[in-house]
């Protein structure tokens, strides 16, 4: 979403309650996303700001370059989280020293990397003097990543679970209904609860005033543990977007 439209979007959300916005230079609504945070009527401070390297600004000095030119999009005082999008192969571990300097000088809070799964972590730690602080992967009970996510929790890197909500595609699913009747909770704050007990940050993404305020609207109820292990049970490796192995 771009223009006037991500920007009230971002407003909505925040004066809803969200304090963590996720963006990226590919998404072409930095400056939007900049103009919310400032219109949004809560201070700077209270929110938590991401964005990332984008896949044709990879390298060492064009990292360096695109964390600037985010910044200067952005238009506020610092970036909370810099991610590295993508591991693409020929460039992620010089794309990596840049981020781990920005790091170091204190132009970014915290970095980590983004769709990481466990064979880009163990060559990451070959060379990294940082822990990331995040890793951003799809993750849902459809793409139940437990080794990856189990990886992370003894690293000390938080895992966050982009389309958390796989699109809409699995809402129907007889299980989520079900569990849905027994909590009065809609599919997709079961899944977003589920995610929460796990302990993984879930960035769902909306536009819709209802369904912001929906996702938001998950820390009222906790799922019975034999309902956790009947979720789990529901991975099949059910992908949205691209595999990131195919970039080993």
């Amino acid at each position: 979403m771009q223009g006037a439209d991500a920007e009230r979007a971002i407003v909505n959300a925040i004066q809803t309650g969200y304090r963590l916005v996720d963006t990226a230079s590919s998404y072409n609504n930095e400056k939007e996303v900049g103009a919310a945070i400032r219109n949004s009527g809560v201070a700077r401070k209270d929110i938590f700001v991401t964005t990332k390297v984008p896949n044709t600004s990879q390298g060492y000095d064009n990292t360096l370059k695109a964390f600037d030119k985010s910044l200067e999009a952005l238009n506020i005082e610092y970036i909370d989280l810099y991610l590295v999008h993508w591991p693409l192969k020929a460039t992620r571990k010089e794309t990596w020293k840049a981020v781990e300097r920005l790091y170091k000088e204190k132009e970014v809070r915290s970095v980590g990397v983004a769709n990481y799964l466990e064979p880009f972590l163990d060559e990451l730690a070959t060379y990294s003097d940082l822990v990331p602080a995040v890793n951003q992967v799809e993750f849902s009970p459809f793409l139940y990543l437990s080794a990856l996510l189990e990886k992370c929790n003894q690293s000390g890197t938080r895992l966050q679970a982009y389309t958390p909500l796989v699109r809409g595609k699995k809402m129907g699913h007889p299980l989520l209904t079900e569990l849905a009747n027994k909590y009065q909770k809609s599919p997709a704050q079961i899944i977003l609860r589920w995610d929460t007990q796990h302990g993984v940050s879930a960035i769902p993404k909306s536009a819709d005033p209802h369904r912001q305020k929906e996702n938001i609207n998950i820390f009222d109820f906790r799922i019975e543990d034999t309902d956790m292990s009947r979720l789990d049970k529901l991975n099949e490796n059910y992908r949205v977007v691209d595999d990131p192995m195919g970039m080993l």
